[in-house]
């Protein structure tokens, strides 16, 4: 599968940068050159970053694989308990798994965790495979669990330092507003104009009513922003319209209120609390 000249040049090195030059061990041929393996001997890598693939998508590829075959080999290590793990193209063998292939293509490396959690990371990143958030905890992962730093981690895949925190901010929104992101409900750009927002809450209400709303980031930067302004008080109402307030309910047997919108505008608002009492008011209104 060719890969854009332009994405693999943001992307630094690429998996070049991530796999040994030194020769691997054989499996089944010379080193470097692709091999096969049986379906069943081929396994996923339970530290895969990516965590949700697009069944329709699945399937549209599993067609493509029963006609063609897969095209690009399975970058795969060995594993401890026998065959292989997936280090790159797991969505490959879902598809070949699909449409029924008893073989797939393989390319074996011998890499550590930490070069095959790497490599996964940059294949998928290439291919731009992982949405935000699975980006986001895949960094948090390289920096928790193999101790890079977020220099580290953007010399790695070729980006700014500043694309790394920010993926990484994506991590402190709540649960919910997180799940909306992964499943395309919000972008990248919501996700960081509401953490602009001043609380867990209100963040959450606010990321509920973009979905709702289906509001532009630069709407939702803007809600945001003024969500912790304090509320305007209410204009006192002149004496006037107290009195007549007093006049109109007494008048009703009702409570009544007034909204004075200025310029001899407003409106009139009438309480009842039962029907009977409604049949009554308007009675009394001819």
């Amino acid at each position: 599968m060719a890969i854009d000249p332009k994405k693999s040049s943001r992307l630094g090195r690429g998996l070049d940068a991530l796999i040994p030059q030194s020769k691997p061990a054989p499996v089944a041929g010379p080193p470097r050159e692709p091999t096969v393996a049986g379906i069943e001997e081929v396994h996923p890598n339970r530290a895969q970053p990516r965590t949700r693939f697009d069944e329709g998508k699945l399937d549209e590829l599993a067609q493509a694989v029963k006609a063609l075959g897969v095209l690009e080999p399975i970058l795969v290590r060995k594993r401890n308990g026998g065959g292989f793990e997936i280090i790159a193209g797991e969505r490959r063998w879902r598809a070949a798994q699909r449409a029924g292939l008893r073989e797939v293509p393989i390319v074996v490396r011998e890499l550590s965790s930490t070069l095959a959690f790497e490599a996964a990371i940059v294949e998928n990143l290439q291919r731009e495979d992982l949405n935000p958030i699975e980006t986001a905890r895949a960094f948090q992962r390289l920096l928790d669990d193999h101790k890079h730093s977020q220099d580290s981690i953007a010399q790695k895949i070729g980006k700014d330092r500043s694309t790394v925190a920010n993926a990484l901010r994506l991590l402190k929104l709540p649960a919910s507003v997180l799940e909306h992101i992964e499943n395309g409900d919000l972008s990248e750009g919501h996700g960081r104009a509401l953490l602009t927002a001043p609380s867990t809450a209100i963040r959450e209400r606010l990321a509920k009513e973009a979905v709702a709303k289906q509001w532009s980031v630069r709407e939702t930067e803007r809600q945001a922003r003024h969500a912790g302004d304090p509320k305007p008080e209410p204009k006192p109402k002149s004496a006037n319209v107290r009195d007549l307030e007093i006049r109109l309910s007494k008048s009703l047997g009702a409570r009544v209120t007034l909204t004075d919108n200025g310029e001899g505008k407003g409106a009139i608002h009438v309480t009842y609390t039962s029907l009977d009492e409604l049949d009554r008011i308007l009675a009394k209104l001819g």
